[in-house]
């Protein structure tokens, strides 16, 4: 049995790196094919998507779902499980949101157009007083 000094590093071991939380985010809107997934995330390759896949397939967060027809069709999709990662991811976007913010003025300035990025309100790039602002040592 794997011993863990604290609890985030089983978390990490299943949704860190660089492309699994990005993954989820997009499997968060439905079920994707690999090549739907592939053009969503255009600095991914193919063998580290497939790679990342297959691990949280087997961590239980993502359902392979094949179907039966030719020419054959692959979908993946949050499991159950899986789902319960939706209150951590959408907290990642927000402090991102915030982070981005902070450092380059706008998410325009650094976030590409896309489904998941909400670009349209400029008033969103402002953070307002009364919102929680990151402290560096406050959690």
């Amino acid at each position: 049995m794997k011993k863990y000094n604290i609890a985030v590093e089983a978390t990490l071991e299943v949704i860190g790196g660089k492309w699994k939380c990005v993954i989820l985010c997009h499997l968060m809107h439905g079920s994707k094919r690999t090549s739907e997934l592939k053009r969503l995330m255009p600095g991914i390759t193919q063998k580290m998507l497939t790679q990342q896949l297959r691990e949280m397939e087997q961590h239980g967060v993502v359902e392979r779902i094949v179907y039966n027809q030719v020419p054959p069709k692959v979908e993946y999709r949050l499991s159950e499980f899986g789902d319960t990662l939706r209150v951590i991811l959408n907290s990642l976007c927000l402090w991102g949101d915030q982070y981005i913010i902070k450092e380059y003025g706008s998410k325009r300035a650094v976030l590409e157009d896309n489904v998941l990025n909400d670009l349209e309100d400029p008033a969103e790039d402002e953070i307002e007083e009364t919102e929680p602002v990151m402290e560096p040592g406050k959690f």
